[in-house]
């Protein structure tokens, strides 16, 4: 029987209680293994965590086949509604349940479409969603709630299954029959209350008030670097960069950096010393690895500089010069095209280089996690 009647579940509703509840515990599992794996393991972590994202889309998808099943069903009453509490207990757990089975994959693919990168969900149909900016801040508040409504979710399982263990072991009664064989249990209700439901919406808010209420032990932003003595002086500007993670391009950049330019229009020459604060740096979710010993080791070099001469070079222009980076200089040329008008120049550049010349993640000796290329774009406006 495929539908649900007063006292038992159709074939249907056991079908997607099972898949959900597989699907669930599953991705739990994938979700604690990948979070406390070392980065010295990366390419094992990305690959739990390209899983787990695309178990979550998928775990999404079949809750809401239930809940939109349930909702064209009779509901089975409960086995014993003269016990008020535990009844009460119970449904607000299903509740919780139900919600938490779409806010937790709901929170976690928003978290991911608003960041850059790190274990692509494994389908054909792209890493975005609609209405979804890409935004750091807003990416790790999605990931408080994330994180916040998972640990709801697993509160919820567990006291699911003892529920469900306490029927089975100590009432020997048919709720777990119910679920598992379509056996009869219960008697129509006459009425339905509406308080386990708004239980479950108090529990939802007071977990995302816990998510997003400031953390007195969030960091503090680094000192942010004085403005260099220039003959131009930028005005606004964007200093980013791209690398192949996974085979998909994750794009980064800094905020803090200052330019120090000097440039003659008429003969299309000058020089330039850029500083760059690499506490700045973002790159998604990967922002805090980026910054540790084996990539950017900001700790021990919380600066680069570029020192390079200007010159002309066929339509556009060119910067030529060492990049101190992480205790190593390399020469970079970053080529550019640029428009003065009116006193003001409008900049936009780029320069190829590649990581291991800086030392940048040499425990990733192959492109298979992290590719060698990486792609340098600068744009900026000045005025002298």
């Amino acid at each position: 029987m495929r539908q649900n009647t007063h006292d038992r579940y159709g074939s249907v509703a056991r079908s997607l209680h099972w898949l959900t509840a597989l699907i669930i515990l599953t991705n739990i599992g994938l979700g604690l293994l990948a979070n406390r794996l070392s980065m010295e393991a990366l390419e094992t972590k990305i690959l739990l965590f390209s899983l787990h994202k695309t178990l979550g889309v998928m775990a999404f998808a079949v809750a809401l086949t239930r809940i939109l099943w349930a909702l064209t069903q009779t509901r089975p009453a409960p086995l014993h509604p003269e016990r008020r509490a535990e009844t009460f207990l119970a449904e607000t757990v299903h509740w919780v349940l139900y919600a938490a089975m779409l806010m937790v994959p709901l929170t976690g693919w928003i978290e991911h479409a608003a960041t850059e990168g790190f274990a692509p969900i494994l389908w054909p149909f792209g890493q975005n969603l609609p209405l979804v900016p890409k935004s750091p801040d807003f990416a790790e508040a999605m990931a408080q709630v994330h994180h916040v409504f998972a640990w709801m979710l697993m509160g919820a399982v567990a006291l699911h299954v003892a529920g469900a263990l306490k029927h089975a072991v100590i009432d020997r009664d048919s709720v777990l029959a119910r679920m598992l064989r379509g056996a009869p249990a219960g008697k129509p209700l006459q009425q339905r209350h509406l308080r386990p439901a708004l239980a479950a919406v108090a529990v939802f808010a007071a977990g995302t008030a816990f998510a997003i209420a400031p953390r007195d032990h969030d960091p503090q932003p680094a000192a942010a670097l004085e403005q260099a003595a220039s003959g131009w002086q930028v005005q606004d500007g964007t200093l980013g960069f791209s690398v192949v993670q996974m085979g998909a391009a994750v794009e980064g950049g800094f905020s803090d950096w200052t330019a120090a330019i000097e440039f003659d229009p008429d003969s299309g020459t000058g020089h330039v010393d850029v500083t760059i604060n690499m506490a700045s740096v973002t790159i998604g979710t990967v922002t805090d690895q980026a910054k540790g010993a084996e990539f950017f080791d900001v700790a021990q070099h919380p600066t680069a500089t570029y020192s390079a001469d200007i010159r002309p070079e066929g339509d556009g222009f060119v910067a030529e010069g060492p990049l101190d980076l992480k205790g190593q200089q390399v020469p970079v040329t970053l080529s550019f095209t640029l428009d003065i008008a009116q006193g003001t120049a409008r900049m936009s550049g780029q320069a190829q280089m590649d990581r291991r010349d800086w030392n940048i993640g040499q425990g990733y000796d192959n492109e298979s996690s992290v590719g060698f290329p990486v792609q340098l774009q600068v744009d900026l406006t000045a005025t002298r």
